[in-house]
């Protein structure tokens, strides 16, 4: 059969709308969406005549077919657009590509009911009169932390974008050269700082600062001193840096707020926290830090939310500055905020916290992770018996926290033919739900540390399937 006569037996779009097939989808999409699709299956069939991928003996039923085929597949990619579930088996807790934290299950249980019809976002249910949305969220902080005042926006780039424009704007911003720091998605220290209206004003140098440095920048249009959090990278050797009391004194003898981007949300210590040198929300407060900013969604395991916390009339001048409404959070996200700090208020909120647990599990429990998850990918895939081992490796806390310090703690090991490593991470990662694991050279690391509990099975499933691809050259673990 000739490339005309092929393209002569496919369908047109009214003929194949009346098909029950595609009734079927009209009955539940909107018209245009599966015309649309229908469209684009006749024209990629179109190609595949024309380029001679299709052989010349296909039939219209076959045409018929492949088209029902294709606008199932748009269908289905149309359904998995979104964000979809993950396993997380890389071992970084706090995985800014997979939505940093994990949620409580706890805080998420109660969304349902909270927020599935109206809810109270801005209405004071004591006087009947509008509120403000962040009242929950202020109270909270208030007594959880000592602090006068809070608020949250929509990230902690956000809250200090806010605390600039809000309390700098026309004026200067001390800020050390080591703390000009470029974090990911290209966020930088000055180009915030320009686009807030205020100036920067550089002190002391990328590895040596000392409070004298900020006293002897202090001028008349000195608005604020700012401590930058060091996200993803540490600074050592010859080195030093201010500690905040220090600052803390320079600010009120000078009366020039100091404000200090404690970054990761680590509110209060926690027992087992490999966090040195990590900044602590509380502590800061009680020593009088006028302003403390920090993400909600790493260390302190919440939705993604820039906390505001501090002295009650910067808070206030903050709250009424126009770029408030612009970043404000809406009312999933402070819901969620809300629960997760009322977490902390137990006697220990790591409980309820799946990154805590991840993050202070024992080397026992993940060693018995381990080999429970070898006993069953073997059994379930007999071929891997000498490639599967249990090796030690390094888990990381990840969202910019704690950087140059690892976890070590034992991972499941599937050793493999180099060539045939990133076909198995690929299939893994095309997986339902999708898999993500570390790979090196001959093997694929799986690290129990980040593995919810739960999510075993579905990852010895896909182990199986993904590592034994060739029947007849069964993988052997790598001297």
């Amino acid at each position: 059969m000739s490339e005309n006569a092929l393209l002569s037996l496919l369908p047109a779009v009214g003929r194949l709308v009346q098909l029950p097939e595609i009734g079927r989808l009209l009955a539940e999409y909107r018209r245009e969406t599966v015309t649309g699709w229908l469209t684009a299956a006749l024209a990629e069939l179109r190609r595949a005549i024309v380029t001679g991928q299709l052989p010349e003996q296909t039939s219209r039923e076959e045409l018929v077919e492949l088209v029902l085929r294709q606008v199932e597949g748009k269908r289905r990619h149309l359904a998995g657009l979104g964000i979809r579930r993950v396993i997380n088996a890389t071992g970084v807790i706090i995985h800014t590509n997979l939505g940093r934290a994990p949620l409580s299950a706890g805080v998420l249980a109660g969304l349902p009911d909270a927020l599935g019809g109206y809810a109270d976002l801005e209405y004071d249910l004591v006087v009947g009169a509008r509120g403000h949305r962040d009242t929950a969220v202020a109270r909270l902080c208030r007594e959880l932390l000592p602090c006068e005042d809070a608020t949250a926006v929509n990230n902690n780039a956000g809250a200090l974008l806010l605390i600039l424009a809000a309390l700098a704007e026309g004026g200067d911003v001390l800020v050390s050269r080591g703390e000009l720091v470029e974090i990911g998605g290209s966020f930088r220290i000055p180009e915030i700082m320009a686009l807030s209206g205020a100036r920067l004003r550089e002190v002391g140098t990328t590895n040596r600062t000392r409070a004298a440095d900020y006293a002897a920048a202090l001028g008349g249009e000195t608005r604020l001193i700012l401590q930058v959090h060091r996200s993803n990278f540490e600074i050592v050797g010859f080195a030093e840096t201010p500690a905040t009391t220090e600052l803390l004194e320079l600010s009120n003898r000078s009366g020039v707020p100091l404000v200090m981007d404690a970054g990761s949300g680590y509110l209060f210590p926690q027992p087992g926290m490999p966090a040195t040198g990590e900044p602590v929300v509380a502590p800061l407060l009680a020593l009088g830090v006028p302003l403390v900013c920090f993400s909600g969604d790493k260390l302190m395991g919440g939705p993604q939310a820039g906390l505001i916390c501090g002295r009650a009339d910067l808070v206030g001048r903050i709250r009424r500055h126009p770029l408030m409404r612009a970043l404000r959070l809406d009312k999933v996200t402070l819901y969620l905020l809300a629960e997760t700090l009322k977490l902390y208020f137990r006697n220990d909120p790591g409980a309820g916290l799946p990154h805590w647990a991840m993050i202070t599990a024992d080397t026992a429990t993940l060693r018995r992770r381990c080999l429970s998850l070898r006993r069953r990918l073997v059994r379930a895939a007999p071929a891997l018996a000498g490639a599967v081992t249990v090796a030690d490796g390094e888990s990381l806390i990840g969202g910019g926290s704690t950087p140059g310090q690892a976890i070590h703690g034992p991972c499941l090991c599937v050793h493999l033919p180099a060539d045939r490593v990133s076909g198995c991470e690929r299939r893994l990662r095309s997986w339902d739900p999708p898999i993500l694991v570390r790979t090196s050279a001959d093997r694929i690391w799986v690290d129990p540390r980040t593995v919810l509990r739960g999510e075993e099975p579905v990852l010895v499933a896909a182990l199986a399937a993904a590592a034994v691809n060739d029947g007849d050259n069964p993988p052997q673990r790598s001297e």
